[in-house]
């Protein structure tokens, strides 16, 4: 049966993202080093790489796809670029309507406004037998491990403390993980834990 996993670059301390997300800095200060191990070691790493996209739809934040906040900016389309890495159907959520984005490499951007559990349905639908991912960002995350909707979680822990920015877990106190799998590689640490409910 497929699953519906999350799979996130995390600090020690448990950010997502750095404080002060911009436009120009769309982890926030400091954000981008979560992810060096994917870019520095890629060969070490490859795995977990692989399966981070392995999934047969997305879902995400409206702050993961972007820093606009209220009405759309019609212009953009995503952090991204032209070929977004998810290559099936993204779905977004947030209060505010828009038409779907096609891109290139076969990412559409669906943008979904009545919720958490429609997304998830909609996803499940789009992904068929195949596996739906909570992207991120860590609010949509930590939404999802309230409501009991996340199966697996796969934590890229990389040795840096942030200090402050977007928290996973925050207002989250009675999950119950089951560790499934850890790896350390020189940069990052990757532990996987399956969400009992």
């Amino acid at each position: 049966m497929s699953k519906v996993f999350s799979s996130l670059g995390v600090s020690a301390d448990g950010f997502l993202a750095g404080p002060r997300q911009t436009r120009k800095d769309p982890l926030g200060e400091g954000g981008e080093q979560l992810h060096r191990w994917m870019f520095e070691t890629p060969d070490e790493n490859r795995p977990e790489i692989d399966a981070i996209v392995d999934a047969g739809a997305f879902i995400m934040g409206r702050n993961m796809f972007g820093p606009v906040r209220g009405e759309w900016d019609e212009d953009w389309r995503g952090w991204w670029g032209d070929e977004p890495p998810y290559h099936g159907p993204v779905f977004v959520l947030t209060h505010f309507p828009r038409e779907p984005i096609e891109m290139e490499g076969g990412t559409t951007f669906h943008f979904v406004t009545d919720g958490i559990e429609s997304a998830l349905k909609q996803a499940r639908s789009a992904a068929g037998d195949r596996n739906v991912s909570v992207a991120g960002g860590a609010s949509t995350v930590n939404q999802y491990l309230a409501a009991g909707l996340i199966d697996e979680l796969r934590l890229h822990i990389a040795p840096l403390v942030l200090g402050e920015g977007e928290r996973l877990f925050a207002g989250l106190s009675d999950l119950n993980l089951e560790p499934v799998s850890s790896r350390t590689t020189s940069l990052v640490t990757h532990v996987t834990y399956r969400v009992r409910r």
